[in-house]
């Protein structure tokens, strides 16, 4: 079916309620804005289904949702899982609710039992609650941290991880199968709960999530003894982080935190945030009055869905509070639950830290130092939760850290994916044991600088919507693997990656051996002196990202060689 043909379908059919008809009715003159709504179907990608809301087979709707449901459900009954059941969270966004309420009711009609929250709640409990309940899978409502007209649906499996392949390319597989909208399943919301198909759950999940987010706590004696010296800036986004970091904090014993009152409660528009992303230096304008304010030591913020961690710190020497990349946070909670362990007997048996690879070499250097195995895995972090699960099946490793260059990382494993409220934790933690110190959070990130090595990275994204965009990306990814690069500037390709065809060339002797991972369209260039790029198309928004990273000598060193590569890389790409 074309593009035009299923926009008249959607007009046309009963099936469809006359608010979509009549949003789809106004844009009968746009010939452009109908050919993006329809053009494709949303698809799994590293985050699962996420798009703009809106009528249509490529948005988010009520629609795209129950369908996204139905394919989910049929895989499951496939698998023999429906008497485990779904877990379904949701966030602050448009919609999500209902969404959340509608992929319940369709779980529900085919039998299968839907644990749904009875409010608002983070990624990360949600991947707790789908292996506290035993479920077969869970759904999480969200799009993270895009701005406010999107949002999105993450599928996780028992694992308590997002969707890897193979099951994540059969679920599509289901949903594509389904070109019937009228075979999609619902059912009555008060039948569904008679029936025992639609379960409501809430405080005894919060409760046991927090059980097992203090087991991650190392000195909690520093924690008290340091509790009126530390002061701690919070923002939650208007998104779901609010109640239970506050609540952790408080539990733990942490006396002065005080959150953006402006970012305190959930605000689908997101009206003091034109982006909800921790990446963002706009999105701490708030943060940083009220930290200025109050005198704080650090600065934290989670994005909507609480899954990612933007991080501040007082520097004593400027006055200033400088912004922290996630290689830095993540590093700095690293570098604190490895020396921890080791200085206090509690690191495990064959401890492995689990990193993608384009997060920081720094970690290289430092899981070294420790004796610590350092595993490398796809861009996404649920190869890191896929890496958990395969250390409980075979004994190999024990799971002390995972991170990845996106403001996410996760200390234990009572969740499967990043979870901004154990990182909040870690954080404060790390500070307080800092300050017993005399040293601030970015002393400490200048000790390990000068520990394992000034590294920096950097991120250059491009934007490129539509079928044209989608070409663009397509060509410039086939230009990097058909006519690999020999030099960025001064530095030399000793080594060209391609995931999607499995490949690692050696560029010198032009040897080639296979990469260890899983197909992937991605292209990575490891490069002399400690330097690499790397390219990849978004797997969730019409984006192609540049990631970059060197090591100097210094901050100032650091900083023209990041920038060196980065115009270097950008000269490569003609589209640029």
């Amino acid at each position: 079916m074309s593009y035009k043909e299923s926009y008249e379908f959607w007009l046309n059919d009963d099936y469809f309620d006359q608010e979509t008809k009549n949003e789809l009715k106004a844009i009968a003159d746009n010939e452009a804005e109908i050919e993006d709504r329809f053009y494709k179907e949303l698809e799994f990608g590293t985050g699962g289904l996420r798009g703009v809301i809106g009528a249509g087979t490529n948005r988010m709707n009520f629609y795209t949702v129950r369908k996204a449901t139905q394919g989910l459900a049929n895989y499951i009954l496939k698998q023999g899982g429906a008497d485990k059941g779904v877990a379904i969270a949701y966030d602050s966004r448009r919609f999500s609710p209902e969404f959340a309420k509608e992929a319940a009711l369709c779980m529900a009609a085919n039998g299968i039992k839907a644990y749904l929250f009875d409010a608002l709640r983070p990624t990360p409990e949600l991947s707790f609650a789908v292996r506290k309940l035993g479920c077969i899978s869970g759904i999480v409502v969200t799009a993270s941290h895009n701005p406010p007209e999107y949002n999105g649906y993450k599928v996780y499996w028992e694992d308590g991880a997002q969707v890897t392949s193979p099951k994540d390319v059969q679920i599509v597989d289901e949903v594509k199968a389904i070109t019937d909208y009228h075979t999609v399943k619902t059912m009555d919301e008060q039948a569904a709960k008679d029936a025992g198909l639609l379960v409501m759950i809430g405080s005894e999940i919060d409760d046991a999530y927090m059980v097992e987010l203090k087991k991650q706590i190392i000195h909690p004696e520093v924690i008290k003894e340091m509790a009126d010296d530390i002061t701690i800036v919070y923002s939650p986004f208007n998104g779901t982080g609010n109640v239970p970091v506050r609540r952790v904090l408080s539990e733990l014993g942490f006396k002065k935190v005080f959150v953006v009152p402006q970012q305190e409660m959930p605000d689908p528009n997101f009206t003091t945030l034109a982006y909800p992303n921790p990446e963002d230096p706009k999105a701490f304008t708030l943060a940083l009055e009220l930290a200025k304010e109050v005198k704080a030591d650090i600065i934290l913020a989670t994005d909507p869905d609480a899954d990612r961690l933007g991080v501040y710190a007082y520097d004593t020497k400027s006055g200033d509070y400088i912004p922290f990349t996630g290689n830095m946070s993540g590093m700095i909670i690293a570098e604190y639950l490895l020396s921890q362990k080791q200085a206090t007997g509690t690191m495990p048996a064959n401890p492995a830290l689990v990193k993608t690879i384009v997060t920081t070499n720094m970690s290289d250097v430092m899981t070294e130092a420790y004796g610590v195995k350092q595993i490398e895995v796809l861009t996404g972090f649920k190869y890191i939760g896929e890496q958990i699960k395969y250390f409980e099946q075979t004994g190999s490793n024990n799971y002390v850290f995972g991170l990845e260059e996106s403001y996410g990382c996760l200390a234990g494993t009572h969740a499967r994916d990043k979870d901004a409220v154990v990182a909040v934790m870690c954080l404060c933690e790390a500070a307080a044991f800092c300050k017993k110190q005399g040293i601030t959070l970015w002393d400490q990130m200048i000790n390990l600088y000068e520990k394992y090595g000034y590294f920096k990275e950097g991120l250059h994204t491009i934007t490129m919507k539509g079928i044209t965009g989608a070409d663009q990306i397509k060509a410039i990814m086939a230009g990097l693997r058909s006519n690999p690069i020999k030099a960025f500037g001064d530095l030399k390709v000793l080594e060209m990656r391609d995931y999607d065809a499995d490949v690692c060339l050696d560029m010198a002797t032009g040897e080639k051996k296979p990469t260890g991972l899983p197909k992937s369209n991605v292209v990575y260039y490891a490069l002399e002196n400690d330097s690499w790029c790397c390219a990849r198309p978004s797997g969730t928004e019409p984006k192609i990202k540049f990631y970059m990273g060197i090591k100097g000598t210094s901050l100032e060193d650091a900083d023209a060689k990041l920038k060196a590569l980065t115009d270097a890389l950008l000269s490569q790409i003609p589209e640029v």
